[in-house]
């Protein structure tokens, strides 16, 4: 039986007005990725995005990707700094891009939270901007969500949507990879986006720690060092493909190098790893310290230093490698590929 009290969406945990607020805040810093290709953007029920630019191409092939940033949100929230992982989703899609040979053409993003936060929306969609600004990638279009009962309060779910465009004949597929290609590693600057579920039950389940403890180890506080953005390699990698003829590139995200470097070989061949040439960083050998963790479940886990590999042939690995430290990567030949 009513009570005579009229029920409204705010009662029932949605502010429709919190949402418009959010959507004026984000509007100046995702206008200013825009390129000349976006004929609609933010504020529609859709965006619209110029497909002019393709017709250089003979076959062109559009690729799509989409991923979350998982729990690392929830350190964020720790550090009450969010920026850092609106732009980890954008360089994440990029990454996966270059892993098909494809160049990106615009992103798109959603935010879902138990209750909208204007000021927050706006700094992940900064970090969104920000990021897009630095690989030429606008983002045209977005969704945010209030949903009372879903999440937590305070929590957040951030997932971003990249589109890419590759001629047919540039498609990264596995096919080109040939038994001798040289593997060569790109520096990650650590955890990236995966892996965060087991390292936040060592460093703050197991080992106690809170997000703004100061570790000599790691030369900053836990909350710093999780909260370093993922890496893209979007500008580097889409410079070295008009130099030498890359047959394979695999973005190391979950499931790190173990799982990550078969998803690119064809059946009848695998990768050859030299684990001894692999540095990886302060954050890797504090988190298998503290929890014990064998290495073989570490490289199973976890990105260990390397954010990308590059296939190359043999022949063009010095050249290869000699491009990438130009453009300010650290890069070095991690393997070869082999036969199975």
């Amino acid at each position: 039986m009513s009570d005579g009290k009229a029920d409204s969406y705010r009662e029932a945990g949605v502010d429709i007005e919190a949402g418009n607020t959010a959507e004026e805040l984000i509007g100046w810093a995702v206008k200013k990725t825009y390129n000349t290709q976006v004929v609609a953007g933010v504020g529609g029920f859709g965006a619209v995005y110029s497909l002019s630019k393709v017709k250089k191409m003979k076959n062109p092939l559009l690729v799509s990707t989409v991923d979350g940033v998982g729990t690392k949100v929830k350190v964020a929230a720790m550090m009450n700094k969010f920026d850092s992982v609106g732009a980890d989703i954008v360089n994440h899609c990029s990454n996966d891009l270059l892993s098909m040979g494809a160049e990106p053409l615009f992103f798109m993003d959603y935010i879902a939270a138990s209750q909208l936060d204007p000021k927050r929306a706006e700094e992940i969609v900064k970090g969104m901007a920000d990021a897009c600004e630095k690989i030429s990638c606008p983002l045209i279009g977005g969704e945010t969500a209030e949903m009372p009962g879903v999440y937590r309060e305070g929590e957040h779910d951030i997932v971003g949507m990249m589109v890419g465009i590759v001629d047919r004949k540039d498609l990264l597929d596995g096919l080109k990879i040939r038994k001798g290609d040289a593997l060569i590693g790109l520096a990650s600057n650590g955890l990236h986006t995966n892996g965060y579920s087991l390292a936040r039950k060592v460093l703050f389940d197991k080992a106690g720690h809170k997000a703004t403890d100061y570790v000599d180890d790691l030369g900053g506080t836990i909350g710093a060092e999780l909260l370093k953005v993922h890496r893209s390699y979007s500008k580097s990698i889409i410079a070295l493909w008009k130099k030498v003829k890359v047959r394979g590139v695999a973005h190391i995200t979950g499931g790190g190098l173990t799982e990550n470097l078969p998803r690119i070989f064809p059946s009848k061949l695998q990768a050859s790893l030299n684990y001894s040439a692999i540095t990886f960083q302060p954050i890797f050998k504090y988190i298998q310290r503290l929890g014990h963790i064998s290495t073989e479940e570490m490289f199973h886990t976890f990105n260990m230093g390397v954010g990308l590999v590059v296939v190359v042939a043999k022949r063009d690995m010095k050249k290869t490698i000699e491009f990438l430290k130009k453009r300010g990567e650290t890069a070095w030949q991690i393997g070869e590929v082999g036969a199975k």
